[in-house]
């Protein structure tokens, strides 16, 4: 959902450059083959730095990672302007995109590599935890505000936002490893599933 991070062209300070050249990093090698030698490769200032502030790839990354949920909380707005549909219909834009640089592309799929590390690290399952949390509590709070506006039906947030979040997921892991494109015909079913439990019908609001 935070795609877009404004710090990447200007990053102000050590840790966002830091952050920085982290992510050109990630993006190039993908986590397998990161070191903090490739790093320090993307990085202006001297590579010293980095051995000085990280022990090693891991603990710069769970860092990084901290840095992109500290990004993700502050440029999603705490007030929905538009209708929630609308605003969903935003967020799914972004996700669903079939027009994406390879930059984008390349991030998307090192981040499919670090959710790998979660299945046996509990340090990379702490961060994904937290950033599920976020997000599927910003879609109740988008579903909750549909609701309260007569737009949605009267569904329990907490039920459909891991939905949706699921399936976000599932879209962005299944183009990072395969080759079977999923994700028009996803897009398609989510919004008639959008239409047909979440909205109420013109003719049928209050």
């Amino acid at each position: 959902m935070a795609d877009e991070r404004s710090f990447l062209d200007s990053p102000e300070g050590t840790r966002e450059e830091i952050m920085n050249a982290t992510y050109h990093a990630l993006c190039e090698h993908g986590y397998a083959d990161l070191t903090i030698q490739r790093i320090g490769d993307q990085f202006e200032k001297s590579k010293s730095l980095l051995y000085h502030h990280y022990d090693g790839k891991d603990e710069l990354l769970f860092d990084f990672l901290d840095f992109m949920l500290e990004e993700l909380e502050t440029s999603v707005p705490e007030t929905i302007e538009e209708d929630a549909k609308t605003h969903l219909n935003v967020i799914f834009d972004k996700v669903f995109a079939c027009e994406r640089t390879e930059e984008k592309r390349e991030f998307e799929a090192a981040m499919v590599e670090l959710r790998a590390q979660a299945a046996h690290d509990d340090r990379y399952r702490e961060y994904f935890t937290q950033h599920d949390r976020f997000i599927e509590n910003h879609l109740s709070h988008v579903i909750e505000v549909g609701i309260a506006d007569g737009d949605f039906r009267d569904v329990d947030p907490e039920r459909v936002a891991p939905f949706i979040r699921t399936i976000i997921d599932g879209v962005r892991i299944n183009r990072s490893t395969s080759n079977v494109g999923v994700t028009r015909s996803v897009r398609s079913e989510l919004d008639s599933y959008i239409e047909s439990t979440l909205c109420i019908d013109d003719e049928n609001k209050q």
